[in-house]
Formats: C-alpha cells, sequence, structure tokens
C-alpha cells in the first residue's frame, strides 16, 4: 500500500503540490494524469526520496521494493539478456551464496527462496520481456554499447519489468517505443501481479492497462475508478454539476443579501436579517470550476490542389549505400486525400520510407512519379533539435516572413498554439510540447499537399493530443503518419501500411487484429482466414467512407460557416451587454441605448435560428457519416 498524506512539493519556488492526499492499495494498477508541469514526474522523485517533501509524508510497507526505469541508458559491452537477468539482485545475491554457503539449514533456505521467486525460468523470463519490447534472441546477445540510445533505453525497461518490484513507477514509457512494444506492455502492465504507477498521456494505455486514475489537477490529486474514457467522464459530469451548484448557490447568496439590504434597518425584520447574515457568513463558496483550455493547432491549407494519385512507386528501391537497400519492391500509390499509418516494429524502416516520400531520399532503382506543384512537409522529433536555441518562435518565423508587419508575424505564431509569453522565450527554454508547435507551424507554414509526421505526439499531454487529431482530421491534404498513439491512429488513418520484410504493403485488417498478430493472441491460422475473408469488405468500406466524406464536404462547409456566424453574433452581443450594463449609457444617451437593446434582442432571435440550422446540419452529417 502507497500512502501519501497531506504533502505539499515546491520546486524552483513553484508550489506543485498543496497539502495532497492519496491511498494506492496493494495490487492497484493506477495511471497518473494530468497538464504537462503540474508535478507528475516531481511526484515519482518525493515517491523513490529523490526530493524531500515541504510537509506531509510518504509511506509504504516496510522492505517495499520500487522500482522505476534507470536515467540513464546501458551502454556497456555486456550483452542485453545479461543486463537484464542482473536487476533481480536478490536472484543474483542467492546464486553467490548457494556456491559458498555450507551450512545445510542456509542451503535450504536459499533453495526454498530460489524456488519461490522462480529462479530457475529467469533466463525465459528476461528473454520474453526484450523479445515484446522488439529485441529478438540474435539481439539479445548482442552488447547494449552496439544499439542507440532509444533502443539501450528499452533495455533499462525490460531490466525494471524483469526485476518485478513491488511498486512499479513507470513515466511515459512509450516515449521509446514503437507502436508495437506499446501494444506488448499494455498487456504486460495488465497482468502485472504488484502496484503500477503509471505517467503516461497514451489514451490506450490508460484504458487497457491500468483500472484507475490518480489526476493532479490544482495542486491536489484526486483517485477515480477505471479508466481514462470513463475518468473523463465522471469528471465532465461532476464539473457540469460543481457549476449548477456554482449558480444555484451565487442566486441564494444574492436573495438573503438583498434581504439584508432591505430590512436590517427595519425593527420588525431585524431578527430575520440578523439570521440571515449569520447563514451568509456560513455559507461556504463553491468555487467556479477552472479548466485549462488547450491551443488548437492550425495547419494551412494547400495553395493548390494537386490532383490524384499525388505520388506513385513502380518496383522502387531505396537505402542508404549503393547495393544495400532498406526496402525494396515498393509499388504504391498516394492519393490527395489519403490518411496513412505506417506500421511496423522500429528499425524496419518506416523512417527510411518517410524520408522517401518527403524527398530527402531518392530511389535507387525503379519508378517514381509526383504530381506537379506538389508540396511535401515533413515532422519527426529529431528536428527539434534543428531549432535555433537562442531565437524565439517570433524570431523563427520572421525569417519566413520577412517583409511582413509585426503583428502579421505574431500572428501567424499565435495559430501554432504559442501564448503572447511564449511567442518572446527563447527555444531553448520552450517545454517539449511547445518546440513540437513551433516545429509542425514552420514544417507546415507553406501549406502542404503531403504532410509526414513522425512520432509527433512524444511531448503532448492528452489534450494537445486530442487537438492535434481535430487539426489532422480537418487538414484537406494528404497525411502519412508514424505513431505509437493507437488512439492518434484510430482516429486519423483511413489506411494502413505495414513495414516489415524489407519492403511496404498495405495492411487489410484493422489495429485490433494487427494487435493480436503483434501480441501473439489467437490463432494465426484464424487469423491468417480472417484478414483474406475481410480484405475485400475492408477496402471497399474505406472506399465508401472516403466516398461519403467527399459527398458530405457541402454539409460540412456549412456548419463550419454557421459556426462562424454564430460565434460573430455571440461576440456582438457580449460586447452590446456590456456597454448596456454602463448606467451612463442612459443619461447620456438614452436613444443608442434603445438601439443597442433593440440590436441585442435581433441578434439574440437570430443566433437561435442560426443554432437551429447548426442542429439540423450536425445530424445530417452524423447520420450521413454513421450509414453502413
Amino acid at each position: 500500500m502507497l500512502i501519501i498524506d497531506d504533502i505539499s512539493l515546491r520546486i524552483a519556488g513553484r508550489l506543485l503540490l498543496d497539502h495532497a492526499s492519496l491511498t494506492l492499495p496493494a495490487g492497484t494498477k493506477a495511471g497518473l494524469v494530468g497538464r504537462n508541469g503540474t508535478g507528475k514526474t516531481t511526484l515519482f522523485k518525493a515517491i523513490t526520496g529523490e526530493m524531500a517533501t515541504e510537509s506531509g509524508s510518504i509511506s509504504f510497507p516496510k522492505h517495499t521494493r520500487i522500482g522505476q526505469v534507470a536515467q540513464e541508458a546501458p551502454g556497456t559491452e555486456e550483452p542485453l539478456i545479461e543486463i537484464v537477468l542482473k536487476a533481480d539482485t536478490e536472484r543474483l545475491a542467492l546464486l553467490a551464496e548457494a556456491d559458498t554457503a555450507s551450512d545445510p539449514n542456509r542451503i535450504a533456505e536459499i533453495q526454498t527462496r530460489l524456488a519461490d521467486i522462480d529462479a530457475h525460468s529467469a533466463e525465459a523470463r528476461a528473454a520474453t520481456i526484450l523479445a515484446g519490447l522488439g529485441f529478438d534472441a540474435e539481439a539479445q546477445k548482442r552488447p547494449a554499447s552496439s544499439f542507440s540510445g532509444g533502443w539501450r533505453m528499452r533495455v533499462a525497461l525490460a531490466a525494471v519489468l524483469f526485476s518485478e518490484p513491488d511498486l512499479l513507477l513507470l513515466d511515459e514509457p512509450t516515449n521509446y517505443l514503437d507502436l508495437e512494444g506499446t501494444m506488448w506492455l499494455e498487456s504486460y502492465v495488465a497482468r502485472y501481479p504488484h502496484t503500477v504507477l503509471l505517467i503516461s498521456h497514451d489514451r490506450d494505455l490508460l484504458n487497457k492497462a491500468v483500472n484507475n486514475i490518480v489526476h493532479l489537477d490544482q495542486k491536489k490529486l484526486t483517485f477515480w475508478r477505471g479508466g481514462y474514457d470513463q475518468f473523463e467522464r465522471q469528471r465532465s459530469e461532476q464539473l457540469e454539476h460543481l457549476e449548477k451548484a456554482r449558480v444555484k448557490q451565487e442566486a441564494h447568496r444574492k436573495h438573503m443579501e438583498s434581504f439584508v439590504e432591505r430590512f436590517r434597518a427595519k425593527a420588525s425584520k431585524a431578527r430575520q436579517a440578523q439570521s440571515r447574515l449569520k447563514a451568509l457568513e456560513r455559507l461556504k463558496p463553491i468555487s467556479a470550476a477552472i479548466e485549462d483550455s488547450v491551443k488548437p493547432f492550425s495547419f494551412p491549407e494547400p495553395e493548390k490542389t494537386v490532383a490524384s494519385p499525388i505520388m506513385t512507386m513502380q518496383a522502387g528501391t531505396v537505402g542508404y549505400q549503393p547495393g544495400k537497400p532498406i526496402l525494396k519492391n515498393l509499388t504504391l500509390r498516394i492519393d490527395e486525400d489519403d490518411r496513412i499509418a505506417l506500421l511496423g516494429a522500429n528499425g524496419n524502416g518506416k523512417s527510411t520510407f518517410a524520408k522517401l516520400i518527403a524527398g530527402r531520399l531518392s530511389l535507387e532503382t525503379g519508378g517514381m512519379t509526383i504530381a506537379p506543384g506538389l508540396k511535401v512537409s515533413m515532422f519527426a522529433q529529431h528536428q527539434m533539435d534543428d531549432l535555433r536555441p537562442e531565437e524565439t518562435p517570433v524570431e523563427h518565423v520572421r525569417r519566413l516572413m520577412v517583409d511582413a508587419p509585426e503583428a502579421k508575424v505574431r500572428a501567424r505564431v499565435a495559430q501554432m498554439g504559442l501564448t503572447t509569453e511564449k511567442m518572446d522565450t527563447k527555444a531553448k527554454d520552450l517545454s517539449g510540447g511547445e518546440k513540437a508547435r513551433l516545429l509542425m507551424g514552420l514544417a507546415t507554414f507553406d501549406g502542404p499537399n503531403l504532410f509526414i509526421l513522425d512520432e509527433p505526439t512524444n511531448h503532448l499531454d492528452i489534450d494537445s493530443r486530442e487537438a492535434l487529431m481535430v487539426a489532422l482530421n480537418e487538414f484537406p491534404g494528404a497525411v502519412i503518419l508514424i505513431s505509437h498513439d493507437r488512439h492518434l491512429i484510430e482516429a486519423t488513418a483511413d489506411r494502413l501500411w505495414v513495414v516489415r520484410d524489407g519492403t511496404v504493403t498495405p495492411y487489410d485488417g484493422d489495429l485490433s487484429e494487427y494487435r493480436q498478430l503483434v501480441t501473439g493472441s489467437g490463432s494465426s491460422d484464424k487469423r491468417d482466414k480472417k484478414e483474406a475473408d475481410k480484405s475485400n469488405s475492408k477496402a471497399d468500406k474505406r472506399r465508401e467512407a472516403a466516398a461519403r466524406r467527399a459527398a458530405l464536404e457541402p454539409i460540412a462547409k456549412k456548419i463550419k460557416a454557421t459556426e462562424t456566424l454564430m460565434e460573430k453574433a455571440r461576440k456582438r452581443i457580449e460586447a452590446i451587454e456590456l456597454q448596456l450594463a454602463d448606467p451612463a449609457l442612459y443619461e447620456k444617451s438614452p436613444a443608442k441605448a434603445t438601439q443597442l437593446a433593440k440590436e441585442r434582442s435581433d441578434l439574440s432571435n437570430a443566433l437561435e435560428e442560426q443554432e437551429e440550422k447548426w442542429l439540423e446540419l450536425s445530424t445530417e452529417y452524423e447520420e450521413g457519416m454513421a450509414a453502413d
């Protein structure tokens, strides 16, 4: 059991947790969620004792083993399998003692304990974990120094999973995993026999791997039962009820205040007035619900549409060295409105294929046809290193708008979702999510016809990922997506391509079927038969879905136009109400007050009509999209 009792945490003078409490029973699997910067990682440091609390206490049973991924990835000459096996220090100590022990009783105790911790199957368990994280039998025998930093972090993750601590702390473990590794981890954590506290912004992981959510918000910790979708629904309902209660209480307060003001001077009502005054003092105010809004992503529309197909390949071969192809037999077609997700384990060539599409690599053999005027943009995590650390977002954008006035430059930065304060912050001081926004804005500055995104979500919280999903769905061009975020793929991609065995091929199953393929659940024969039976119907359904979207595009445009009119009407009504709230208006210009009141009435009627129209159009659009 983990008990967090009335703790306060402060870092660099900033209060992150303020008298927060939480109890996690043994065996609980919980996801720790909250906006970036709220203090989730800092809380982990307090749990492990790396950081002291300002007040309160954190406790758990004696001898509780706490495990988390090492901050530095192993880079020794030891084979991966040995690094993972050494993570179980108790097993190593017992094996070493067994070689030297002479007391029969102690030898019996050692052997009993080795049996209890299943020591005889240790190597098989370590190999299974490494395989699940993408290391085949040959790779497991290679030294850690032969792998890149991202792959070494997988080894560090494998080590802590193998050690099987009583309290497992995982901080964004999917950031260095591909989709396949994420799917495996999801299943592993769901079966983990001890307590897990997991920081993640991966909605699917939080829905399937854990059964509770801990929400860090407003410097407090709140425990919710269920996965992330259930938490989001329950919290939304709670905020709605809280706001209704606040409004009702405020009306009650104003009524009592009015009574007190009117009757406190009257002797016959003085006692009642005093009673209400005391009731007002006892009335604890309900605070307004504070919901930080997330800035939307905005990608410019292509200046010029390009006819399909925008790109085709015939028997193409691509690689980095002549005669050593990474991918071959590439015969593919990309259309102007395609939404394609690339699946396949890291190292199979997804990024190589993305670079080929982006024009950063050329075919070694085969043919490639590109539509005239095609603009291609690409976002990749490693490109964040290309930002000029000493320059602000405004300075980055000004390089692309040399002759534009300052107001236009700043307006363009605002479209990227960066606040006024962040516009003038040096790139080196921006958060990972803010750098990602800036880089995406720069990548799509000229309105591409095809936008390639290689792991765009690593530094985005859940709400920002939702905003990215909305922007990608609204983007009228084609999208190629590489991501370990299954929710983002399912919400934005219409087609799946698998990169494996040295080539790229369309995949006619869905992500659930692909998950079975990756995790090994279900019979392979049945899966193959099911995929064969469904291949045509899947393709047909995707074509039908694309046709439905095209047919419903006029309705979608009407909905957008109606929303624009509604927003203008609301803003004008708010402006008029501010003017009408000024008592001086009625003295200085009563005619203007009458005119404004009439305008407000007309606008309210027009707004009501627009809302009815919007509702009808939205219903028509949703019914059209839901049609089989």
